[in-house]
């Protein structure tokens, strides 16, 4: 398996007051291609922080944060957002979709900001929306979709610039449970279809099975085990 996002050793502290708070303290994370990790732990373990970090959008105070390969400590801001923007898909818990922009709008107008051909843009995001099974609702607005719906046209957006990483950040928060079972699913499917090195964030452990694997965070720190069992169909 290749190793498509790699921390190590990775520490970040914050001022607090007259003291400091480590956020994330001596942390090591490898996730390969294809491979769907959930992260969970209590609020204010660090998950947040280590999200942040592995997006590229923080640096850390120190340690390595490897990208498909790429060591991104030493780069400059300009450099990193470049990275940020071909490599790593995020997927935060509100979509914050445009209200004027249809389903297949919301996708075109990132490869718009990318410089990419309009032509070219439609295709792509005319598949994924297929692929999140979106297809008869792509020129509908946010009002108009469902909650679910509105997460999957976050999920396709995400992967409009074929990232090797994908951050998810706790995707089923405000769905039922049928609608969040199917969110998982669908992450589960999009790593493998993909090849993404997929992390989530989430609270639902019980869909914990249909992932890979399991990092606990507590105090800054992570452990890691493998995920036995798999839920039924």
């Amino acid at each position: 398996m290749n190793n498509a996002l790699s921390l190590v050793n990775v520490s970040l502290e914050y001022p607090d007051g007259g003291s400091t708070l480590k956020a994330l303290d001596s942390v090591d994370l490898v996730v390969g291609r294809g491979e769907f990790l959930s992260l969970v732990g209590p609020s204010g373990s660090g998950k947040s922080s280590l999200l942040a970090v592995a997006a590229t959008l923080i640096k850390p105070t120190a340690g390595l944060v490897v990208i498909d390969g790429q060591d991104v400590s030493g780069l400059k801001e300009a450099e990193r957002t470049a990275l940020r923007r071909d490599k790593v898909g995020i997927i935060f818990q509100q979509p914050n979709l445009l209200p004027a922009l249809t389903a297949v709008e919301q996708l075109l107008i990132r490869e718009h900001l990318r410089g990419k051909p309009l032509k070219d843009a439609r295709r792509k995001a005319v598949e994924l929306l297929d692929v999140v099974g979106l297809s008869a609702t792509m020129h509908k607005r946010p009002h108009q979709l469902s909650g679910g719906q509105r997460q999957r046209v976050n999920i396709a957006r995400a992967l409009m610039g074929s990232p090797t990483v994908l951050l998810v950040d706790e995707p089923t928060a405000a769905l039922d449970h049928e609608r969040s079972e199917s969110i998982v699913r669908l992450l589960r499917k999009v790593t493998d279809d993909f090849r993404t090195a997929t992390v989530m964030v989430t609270h639902d452990t019980e869909f914990l099975p249909l992932t890979d694997a399991v990092a606990t965070m507590r105090d800054g720190r992570i452990s890691r085990a493998s995920v036995p069992s798999i839920l039924p169909n």
